[in-house]
């Protein structure tokens, strides 16, 4: 574990299962203090006794990202904390059944109300109060398309796996507007691995390609190389720079995306 690691105070969203759990386990021992999300007050309770019991300095917070209300009022919560490091992994997958749309409590596309705009949210009202001070790292994914500005909520030809995707593509490029707009942080966005074996994957009735450990490995390998400087705003297929879906290049359709969603975050947002 990288030295530059001790000391720092990170955030995990979606830390009671999956990878955000296995990456909380990772980071014990490395003089981190853990903040710890989740939605489920009795997996995040289990979660932040067994990273206590393996000798982490941990606190968690509990918030629905479906809702854009609770995902402020974290915010507001977790900007007391000294945070150093923001890891938006919190998300979820195609769905149990594909073809089914769903509606987050604010009546948004589910996939893009919870892997985007409770991000964006999170990361803008931390940001308006200078947290966190060092990174954000975003995790994304290799599957991405196309944003239809005229049917963001994709409400036409709509699937769990094309909702999806265009949440994590947009994820993908609120990661490079941060970079540009704030030069002293390091942001980042990364795909963890392909279908690993979470409990988003085995909804979907997807046979996994390999452990939780591979996103693990991704994440703290680009945190690492976050928190040793570089250039920021980059993409990552687990490891390695890569390249995302080209729209997430084209800074007309980023800047028309970020006035979209500071407007459907408005009313809760003080940025």
């Amino acid at each position: 574990m990288s030295d530059a690691i001790r000391g720092k105070t990170i955030l995990i969203t979606g830390a009671t299962g999956g990878i955000g759990l296995a990456c909380a386990r990772a980071l014990v021992g490395s003089g981190a203090r853990l903040l710890l999300h989740g939605r489920d007050k009795g997996k995040l309770r289990m979660a932040r006794q067994e990273t206590i019991r393996l000798g982490a300095d941990a606190e968690t917070f509990i918030a629905d990202l479906s809702s854009l209300e609770e995902t402020a009022a974290f915010a507001r919560e977790v900007v007391h904390e000294g945070l150093d490091v923001l890891i938006n992994n919190a998300g979820i997958g195609f769905g149990r059944d594909g073809n089914k749309r769903e509606l987050s409590r604010d009546g948004h596309e589910l996939r893009f109300a919870v892997n985007y705009l409770a991000p964006f949210l999170l990361s803008a009202e931390l940001l308006s109060s200078g947290a966190p001070k060092v990174a954000v790292i975003n995790v994304a994914s290799a599957g991405q398309e196309a944003l239809d500005f005229d049917d963001l909520m994709t409400e036409r030809g709509y699937s769990g796996v094309r909702a999806y995707c265009r949440s994590k593509l947009a994820l993908i490029m609120m990661s490079f507007d941060l970079a540009a707009l704030h030069p002293s942080l390091q942001v980042q966005a990364l795909h963890p691995g392909t279908y690993l074996d979470t409990g988003m994957v085995r909804e979907a009735g997807i046979t996994p390609l390999g452990p939780v450990s591979q996103g693990v490995e991704s994440i703290l390998a680009v945190l690492t190389a976050a928190l040793g400087g570089g250039a920021s705003g980059g993409y990552f297929d687990r490891t390695r720079p890569a390249r995302a879906l080209a729209q997430a290049y084209n800074t007309a359709d980023r800047q028309r995306l970020r006035e979209v969603s500071l407007r459907l975050v408005a009313p809760w947002c003080s940025a």
